[in-house]
């Protein structure tokens, strides 16, 4: 099951949005009688709290339910790990330990088993193939845990004594399969306590809309170019036009899929009481790839920072070898196959140049030279991230740097008969809500009510044409996953 789904839209959010009601009121009449006087009478979430577990365990069920076991083995392992870290003294570290292996273990068992194997079988080993699918979204509920247990043997957070409470963190639907990467200290008291007010509903409802709009609007429609020009792709018949064409369609695609999902997720979250950390800021309007990487999926670059490169000594010792290290990592979180690697390392090569060389120059560049450098070195590493097999990536490269004819009609017309969603597409990656609030400020001035009036009409507006427009565009649809889903 996905967002962008008209079961999703119809029928699943609204059985969460009235069970949930319900079980407020369950919440609020009956069991806040029972807290005990000595505690003082205070809400309980308890009925609201089991309504999006149970709810969560539906939603990633739906498509693979043999997998939603191993997810509640890694959450009871987590919490027995976390247990064991909160009872202190001699096994802390071991707790730690225990925990961070079984996650890691578990990971690298779905997700890498296969690849190893087919590695070895390459250099000519006879080793069988598991044949093990990928469960959707293990890498996020798999670096959740491992956020959870490192924060709480730091003393960062609280440890979760209620398994309850441990398991909608790390199973909770908006952000199971795809994130954004929610940090345990980020959400640790509104799983216990949490107030929603008609603002979190309002702005949750137009944070998700958005989301739908940018998924299904945009990154839909890119999809069917990117797939035109780069599935299926034959160096024989294809033109460099088309291949700038397709690389730069699937980069506009990742970016709306992702941040769609990621403003769904923030949204839903926000209208249940819980405030997710933002995971895109206009990644495309950036000057570097160091500035990028600053603005594009935050959530997975903060993990990294704080997990791996600064324990590793960050900044202080082996700086070359911790970037390298941390680059190949973030690759193969991407995918389990070796052109991930070679992205991450291929980022690995370009922050280590910026680090080096371009920071230094960078204030004597023109402003829109930093910007088409960092454009371009991001398109062209969007092909490693495209392609599963590196003889096709270097014949595609081939292509785009002028191996093969110039353009053709297929390509001239992909542009013409798209002229439109190019734009929007375009323009959709600048700050707009920002902008807009500026320039509205400077034509009204500081009549605050009146800026407020006018935002939230236009508001109102736009989340109902994104809404029909979307749903209109979803009937029908036959291409409509998600990207990240499958990491």
């Amino acid at each position: 099951m996905v967002f962008s789904d008209l079961f999703f839209l119809f029928v699943f959010l609204p059985a969460v949005a009235i069970c949930y009601l319900l079980a407020a009121w369950l919440d609020k009449s009956v069991l806040s009688k029972a807290t005990s006087p000595e505690s003082g009478l205070r809400t309980s979430f308890t009925a609201r709290n089991s309504v999006l577990v149970v709810f969560s365990l539906i939603f990633y069920a739906w498509g693979e339910p043999v997998y939603v076991f191993l997810m509640l083995a890694c959450v009871f392992l987590t919490y027995l790990s976390g247990r064991i870290i909160g009872a202190g003294g001699k096994y802390r570290k071991p707790g730690l330990v225990f925990g961070l292996i079984c996650n890691i273990g578990i990971l690298s068992i779905f997700k890498y088993a296969s690849m190893l194997v087919q590695t070895l079988n390459h250099f000519g080993l006879d080793v069988p193939d598991p044949k093990i699918s990928l469960p959707i979204g293990i890498s996020f509920y798999v670096f959740q845990s491992i956020s959870y247990l490192v924060d709480i043997y730091r003393g960062d957070s609280p440890v979760q004594k209620h398994f309850l409470r441990l398991l909608l963190y790390i199973s909770m639907f908006p952000q199971l399969i795809a994130g954004p990467i929610v940090r345990y200290g980020r959400v640790a008291e509104e799983l216990s306590n949490r107030h929603v007010s008609a603002q979190d509903m309002a702005e949750g409802m137009q944070r998700f809309l958005l989301g739908l709009g940018k998924k299904v609007i945009l990154a839909n429609q890119f999809s069917e170019l990117a797939t035109q020009f780069m599935g299926g792709f034959s160096e024989s018949t294809a033109t460099t036009a088309g291949a700038w064409i397709g690389v730069i369609g699937f980069s506009l695609q990742i970016y709306f899929d992702f941040s769609g999902y990621s403003d769904m997720a923030i949204g839903i979250g926000r209208c249940l009481g819980f405030h997710f950390n933002e995971n895109f800021n206009h990644p495309y309007i950036c000057d570097s790839i160091t500035d990028f990487w600053r603005r594009w999926h935050i959530s997975l670059c903060s993990f990294f920072r704080d997990y791996v490169y600064i324990p590793m000594g960050g900044n202080r010792r082996h700086q070359v070898l911790n970037i390298c290290v941390v680059w190949f990592l973030t690759g193969l979180w991407h995918g389990a196959d070796w052109t991930f690697a070679m992205w991450g390392l291929y980022f690995a090569a370009v922050v280590l140049f910026e680090k080096y060389v371009y920071l230094k120059i960078k204030p004597h560049i023109w402003k829109p030279f930093q910007h088409i450098y960092a454009l371009m070195i991001i398109i062209i590493g969007r092909v490693l991230f495209y392609f599963d097999d590196l003889p096709t990536v270097g014949q595609f490269y081939r292509t785009l740097f002028g191996g093969a004819p110039s353009s053709d009609f297929v390509a001239e017309a992909a542009v013409l008969n798209n002229f439109w969603l190019w734009v929007v597409g375009i323009v959709c990656c600048l700050p707009l809500i920002d902008w807009s609030k500026q320039l509205l400020g400077k034509i009204t001035g500081v009549d605050t009510a009146a800026n407020n009036s006018i935002t939230t009409a236009f508001q109102i507006v736009a989340s109902i044409a994104v809404l029909v427009l979307s749903v209109a565009l979803l009937v029908g649809a036959t291409n409509n996953a998600f990207i990240y889903t499958r990491f």
